[in-house]
């Protein structure tokens, strides 16, 4: 274990001195915050607004408008925590390809510490930053709300966050080593990034509700654990949101929202329980470790 604190403390603190890359994570979660914010939350706010109008009966038009803008910015903060998870892991897992394209990774691996200690070196470097990361941005997210004369998340809601955000980070490090080991340069881990970093908000149907993707793309959505992990949080993050929004309505309408922006996800007519979301993310996260270990064992490093 000590070998693989100060390895963690190595890979932190290249991460940490490289102004730029903190820099540009912290800039690219502003950005996509407030692009979601501005943008896709003004347009899901006025099609949830058309929505409640729809079920008739007497409704209060400006209270509908603040429910539902403090619904799906809610809903936007959750899917860009999903989104640091994923990125933010991949960025300091850009610390391994570089270590290799400068030769210290066959150092690493000469030296009297074995591969697998190694290779949790990096992973828990990943694993705590990206849990920073997103910790970070869900206080920015509550400051907003707080701005906002939004109601701010419970202490209980807090504390389920950070855990379903530990999982997730866990997860998306697992695979995030997993891919630095197939990929032998700077040049095609940046682009690697720049796909996935493009690919995770339509995958873990953020940018696009689920009511709005094809049944063909749901369902294989369906089968990725981006999708669950981000449809875990989204549950805490809106739960109390959907009941103002809601309130005076059939429980059917809530539970037709929740479906079609991918809260609740269906497979099979019935909906996937969150212990259920849990072990499948836990399955991904240890068969993409001992996979990532296999390849780890035999795998030959160019001095």
């Amino acid at each position: 274990m000590r070998e693989i604190f100060y390895l963690v403390k190595r890979n932190v603190k290249v991460f940490v001195r490289d102004y730029g890359a903190v820099f540009f994570s912290v800039l690219s979660m502003l950005i996509v915050l407030a692009l979601m914010v501005v943008f896709l939350g003004s347009m899901n706010s006025e099609n949830l607004v058309d929505m409640l109008a729809k079920y008739g009966g007497e409704r209060d038009t400006l209270a509908d408008k603040k429910n539902a803008s403090y619904l799906i910015q809610m809903w936007t903060l959750s899917g860009i925590l999903l989104v640091n998870a994923v990125t933010v892991t991949l960025t300091v897992m850009g610390n391994m390809v570089e270590d290799e394209t400068k030769n210290r990774l066959a150092s690493f691996y000469t030296a009297p510490v074995s591969r697998i200690k190694v290779s949790l070196g990096y992973i828990f470097s990943a694993w705590f930053i990206g849990v920073f990361m997103c910790m970070l941005t869900l206080v920015i997210g509550e400051i907003y709300m707080m701005i906002c004369s939004h109601p701010l998340l419970l202490p209980a809601d807090w504390l389920k966050l950070f855990l379903m955000v530990v999982l997730n980070v866990f997860v998306y490090a697992c695979i995030a080593y997993l891919l630095a080991l197939l990929v032998h340069s700077a040049g095609a881990w940046s682009g690697l990034l720049t796909v996935v970093g493009t690919l995770v908000g339509f995958v873990g149907a953020i940018y696009l509700p689920m009511s709005m993707l094809p049944e063909g793309v749901a369902k294989v959505l369906k089968c990725l654990p981006v999708l669950h992990g981000a449809a875990m949080m989204r549950e805490v993050c809106t739960r109390d949101a959907i009941a103002e929004t809601f309130a005076g309505l059939p429980d059917m309408a809530g539970d037709f929202f929740r479906e079609q922006m991918g809260i609740s996800v269906i497979m099979n007519g019935n909906a996937v329980s969150l212990r259920q979301q849990v072990f499948f993310l836990l399955f991904c996260g240890i068969m993409a470790a001992g996979l990532a270990f296999f390849v780890t064992r035999r795998r030959r490093v160019r001095a």
